[in-house]
């Protein structure tokens, strides 16, 4: 049975893959060159979002997997709503953006226009960028397909082999806060939280495989550790 989900996530896969070259080679018809406020935002993400969790990398998937999804299910997405909100999404996560009283979506969401407006983004496509930030959780409720693609992105980021070592990079090695066992309570919580509120087509048909992925490590854990009392 395990084979046979591995084999189906793979295939899976595969057809996500083929979709988003397939999207990319019908665009390739009409090339424009990138405007000059992506590689600022780019840049930007890159400067100061240092974090194994939710750093630069973890936007770059972002992005790439809300586009392989959309494209999978056939959604028509504004690229540029799309680029810009998941790339900036956790700015609030880091200083001095933080903001420990006021959830890091909706502070995020507030305070991305002053960086957007000074790179030379098209302005009058904030609000989509602000609602795609501010749902981009798993929790919250998504309007619109950017907005729809980049919460159904992040929340896959959170399951499978990069979600287990998003939350293990976490861990503290000089002892404190979260420690091993902290993590596995939040990779469990999040095994447990996030699948049902993955909305999307295409984002359900990965949910198998990063599902049973999870899973599986934490099971393999479990055995090794004397169910976890040893980690």
């Amino acid at each position: 049975m395990r084979e046979f989900q591995r084999a189906n996530g793979l295939w899976l896969g595969l057809v996500l893959l083929l979709a988003y070259a397939g999207g990319c080679s019908a665009a390739a018809g009409n090339v424009q060159e990138a405007p000059a406020w992506r590689a600022k935002v780019r840049a930007f993400a890159a400067e100061h979002f240092k974090n194994p969790a939710w750093g630069y990398s973890h936007c770059e998937r972002d992005y790439e997997l809300a586009r392989a999804l959309a494209a999978a299910d056939q959604a028509r997405l504004d690229d540029d709503v799309l680029y810009a909100a998941a790339f900036l999404h956790d700015m609030a996560a880091f200083p001095p953006w933080a903001d420990e009283k006021v959830d890091h979506a909706d502070k995020a969401a507030s305070v991305v226009g002053s960086v957007l407006e000074s790179m030379g983004f098209p302005m009058k496509k904030l609000p989509a960028v602000q609602g795609a930030i501010r749902t981009h959780m798993y929790q919250r409720d998504p309007l619109g397909p950017e907005a729809l693609y980049l919460h159904d992105a992040d929340a896959l980021d959170w399951l499978g082999a990069i979600g287990a070592a998003r939350i293990l990079a976490l861990v503290d090695p000089n002892g404190g806060k979260p420690t091993g066992p902290d993590a596995v309570g939040m990779l469990q919580k999040n095994l447990a939280e996030v699948p049902p509120r993955v909305l999307s087509p295409a984002g359900r048909k990965l949910l198998g495989p990063r599902k049973e992925e999870l899973a599986d490590y934490l099971r393999k854990l479990a055995g090794e550790t004397d169910d976890f009392h040893t980690l």
